[in-house]
């Protein structure tokens, strides 16, 4: 009877014998031990260029075995070099566990080893992927005292790591200590104010480098595109739109879906529309980025069409696209589409959905008054409920007055994290609807007694480029008495239309009806809209960006405003836009 001989690894080969030169053939891990098998019978398992060759072919595209195996090598070198150190560092920097290259370090520092700028390039790049800030200051200061601190190649890194780690003081010192800084090093801090919500400082600095004789990168439109959407300032955005196109940066793909993503951000959607309309290269990202402008401009159905398309196009959705859709099912109160979309993300596409997946779950459902299905949901999932997921069903309790099921919540969000002062806002407002005074009192006290403070209204509206903020309040205390005379008149203009203050609003029991009007009067949003108005010409859009929620009052005074001064308003709130026009709301009272 015929035998079947058993199959043979691809690096077997009876013909080659240096265990190095099966190298070539490697196409696993799997396949490296049997090499390195190999090299121990050939009495080579000390050999420093085999082992280097190994450790080299392990961190090439690193994995958590992978480096576990690179790292028994590794000590089996009595005296490794900086080159294999600096290899396996950059490996870890790579990993799923990135500071396992600074426990190395340590192990290695000992042993009278000196780094050098390729390490603390690696070492530090670990410390930004894990947010390890104390480490990443202690490297800083050994980088100091073997005078690499000030490397073309540390600098950046350094600048970075402290943005990543949130500390963009730090980041902006090292930044400027540097004497002739170069485009990386531009980019590195820019970037970093640009992802730690600082857009100002990173467009100041972009206008900076553009007075230099640097020229800027991808990178760096990408940062300085990033920041006109963090600000709203559509403006400013076009103007980066022109000098994107004179600079030749229209052709990369990532730029375009950026540029999508600002004017989406800055209340155009039309300009949103023609950029990707314009592109001839779209991937998963450009596709996705369109999805979510429509979503956060309330057309869901858009939205949904243009998956379909993306669909036949024969691009694969990814995280970011159902969150779009999910987003638009939300926010449109699509709940049937929204539900088959978070199955067929799972059951479909094999994504399992993060956190903001859930998040837009929970919105839904809230929003449609499916309260308990909300709770039901957010208690059966297979990971442990965030703050946000809670807060998210705290703010339907509150829009749908339901007072015993926000109590429940609000002890689920205590109990993870008691220092967020809306939390108390929402459920203190809450309490007061419900004509439960006590509760609100005990509410305040609580946040009294915990040091906890509420989060300012501020809104922000651009004219002749410049960004102007205003903060709630304002109009009572603010130097601009032209403002606050304006702002009165224009309320006494609304109340020949029929506008009457939503006094129901302010809870403040002690607080006389004249108290809350005023109170209402000044709140940031009208404020804004009150300055655009004075200051732009008739017929001109006001665009509005506020830090949260836009109120109720506000919300219909904006729109009385639209009808009686024949202007649009664009007010972007913290969950979406509201476009007003004629006296009604793109959001159709459903926000």
């Amino acid at each position: 009877m015929a035998t079947t001989a058993p199959p043979t690894s691809p690096i077997s080969s009876p013909n080659q014998s240096h265990p190095l030169s099966l190298l070539h053939k490697c196409n696993s891990l799997r396949d490296l031990k049997q090499i390195h098998a190999a090299a121990i019978k050939a009495n080579l398992q000390h050999d420093v260029p085999v082992l280097s060759k190994f450790i080299n072919f392990c961190t090439k595209d690193p994995t958590s075995s992978s480096m576990d195996h690179a790292h028994q090598l590794f000590d089996q070198i009595t005296q490794p070099d900086l080159v294999l150190f600096n290899t396996m560092a950059r490996g870890y920097a790579r990993t799923h566990d990135p500071l396992r290259a600074i426990v190395l370090f340590a192990q290695v520092l000992h042993s009278g080893f000196v780094p050098d700028t390729y390490s603390f390039s690696s070492l530090l790049k670990a410390c930004t992927s894990s947010k390890a800030l104390q480490e990443g200051k202690q490297l800083h200061g050994i980088a100091v005292k073997l005078g690499s601190s000030q490397n073309v190649y540390v600098c950046p890194t350094l600048i970075n790591m402290y943005a990543e780690c949130h500390d963009v003081a730090a980041a902006r010192r090292v930044f400027d200590k540097i004497l002739e800084p170069c485009v990386v090093s531009y980019n590195a801090i820019i970037m970093g104010y640009a992802r730690n919500s600082r857009p100002n400082e990173a467009l100041s600095l972009f206008r900076e480098l553009q007075m230099s004789n640097l020229k800027p990168t991808e990178v760096t439109m990408l940062s300085a595109i990033s920041s006109c959407a963090l600000l709203g300032a559509l403006e400013l955005g076009k103007w980066l739109h022109e000098y994107v196109k004179k600079n030749g940066f229209d052709q990369l793909v990532k730029v375009n879906t950026a540029l999508i993503d600002m004017y989406a951000k800055c209340g155009s959607l039309n300009d949103a529309v023609c950029v990707f309309e314009s592109m001839v290269a779209k991937d998963t990202h450009t596709w996705s980025a369109m999805i979510m402008a429509y979503a956060i401009h309330g057309h869901g159905s858009k939205s949904i069409s243009l998956f379909e398309e993306m669909k036949r196009a024969g691009v694969r959705a990814d995280k970011i696209t159902f969150l779009g859709l999910l987003y638009a099912c939300s926010h449109t109160g699509l709940v049937e589409e929204g539900l088959k979309y978070f199955c067929s993300m799972r059951d479909e596409y094999g994504i399992i959905p993060d956190i903001k997946h859930y998040g837009c779950m929970v919105d839904l459902l809230g929003r449609a008054g499916q309260l308990d299905e909300a709770y039901k949901f957010i208690e059966g999932l297979p990971t442990k409920p965030t703050p946000i997921l809670w807060r998210t069903l705290l703010s339907a309790c509150s829009s749908r007055g339901n007072m015993e099921l926000g109590k429940r919540v609000i002890e689920h969000i205590f109990e993870l994290d008691d220092s967020h002062g809306g939390d108390y806002v929402i459920f203190s407002n809450l309490c007061a609807r419900a004509g439960r005074w006590e509760d609100v009192n005990h509410v305040r006290k609580m946040m009294k007694d915990r040091g906890v403070v509420k989060i300012p209204g501020c809104s922000s509206v651009e004219v002749n480029n410049v960004v102007h903020e205003f903060f709630s309040g304002d109009g009572i205390h603010s130097e601009s008495r032209d403002l606050h005379r304006a702002l009165d008149e224009l309320i006494k203009e609304l109340k020949l239309v029929g506008y009457v203050s939503d006094t129901s609003l302010v809870f403040h029991a002690d607080m006389e009806n004249e108290e809350k009007e005023a109170s209402l009067r000044y709140h940031s949003e009208k404020l804004a809209i009150a300055f655009g108005l004075l200051n732009t010409p008739p017929g001109t859009t006001v665009r509005v960006v506020k830090n949260l929620r836009v109120c109720g009052d506000c919300h219909s005074a904006a729109k009385l405003i639209s009808l009686i001064f024949d202007r649009q308003i664009i007010l972007r709130d913290i969950q979406r836009f509201h476009h007003f026009k004629a006296g009604k709301c793109s959001c159709g009272d459903f926000w």
